[in-house]
């Protein structure tokens, strides 16, 4: 495991930080981390300047995308075969990341941390959003898969490199659509993923609406146009 780094997107997150960052170190020390810090206006930096984190601290606040394309230049500089997509809030079981190697091995290009791989999702609106972006990824690709709003991603170093040498990129269901017409090969194990460990999620039911809308319209409409 000693070529998987985990990026860790972290924005304003001082109350998870620690939880998240003590049990990797504490119960998989084979595991290699870098918190990105997007700019926090919290304590987040300082929490983990105190505590000897291994931090890339950036100095405005980039957004998600942004956020994780400086974890994957990272990764790609320092020669990581894969890279995992990592919560800060705690949502993210590090105990499945052995597993998604191993299926990444078995010649994936990604592999997607899926709550649906064996459980029925329900009819929230969340998983409403869920199905149709699901279902926008099938049609134009072909590809079914079953949890595309999963943020638990694991890439190897093909897109790695994808994601640090280009633009284009963010870490959301319609650059997986994208990267799967380019010829990705995507597979999704189960997991559980958990609540966040404290503060509020930024997906309220409006921004959640905004972003369902958004991601259609890229997959349909957008993806046609972009290019790598």
């Amino acid at each position: 495991m000693d070529k998987v780094l985990l990026v860790i997107p972290a924005y304003n997150e001082e109350k998870n930080i620690r939880k998240v960052v003590g049990r990797l170190t504490e119960d998989f020390p084979e595991l290699d981390y870098i918190v990105v810090n997007d700019g926090s206006r919290d304590s987040t930096a300082n929490i983990c300047r105190q505590n000897g984190y291994n931090l890339l601290d950036l100095p405005v606040n980039l957004g998600l995308a942004g956020c994780f394309q400086a974890g994957m230049k990272y990764a790609y500089l320092k020669g990581y075969q894969y890279a995992i997509q990592f919560d800060g809030d705690g949502q993210h079981r590090p105990e499945y990341i052995g597993a998604m190697k191993d299926k990444m091995d078995e010649g994936y290009d990604i592999v997607v941390g899926s709550r649906f791989v064996e459980r029925r999702k329900d009819w929230s609106p969340r998983m409403v959003g869920s199905r149709l972006i699901g279902a926008a990824i099938r049609l134009t690709t072909g590809a079914k898969i079953k949890d595309p709003t999963s943020g638990m991603r694991m890439f190897n170093r093909s897109m790695i490199e994808e994601f640090a040498l280009n633009l284009n990129y963010g870490p959301e269901p319609d650059t997986l659509s994208f990267l799967i017409k380019q010829g990705a090969r995507v597979a999704e194990i189960q997991v559980e993923i958990d609540e966040r460990l404290a503060g509020e999620s930024y997906l309220k039911p409006m921004v959640a609406i905004k972003y369902m809308t958004r991601m259609l319209i890229s997959i349909f409409l957008i993806q046609n146009f972009r290019k790598r």
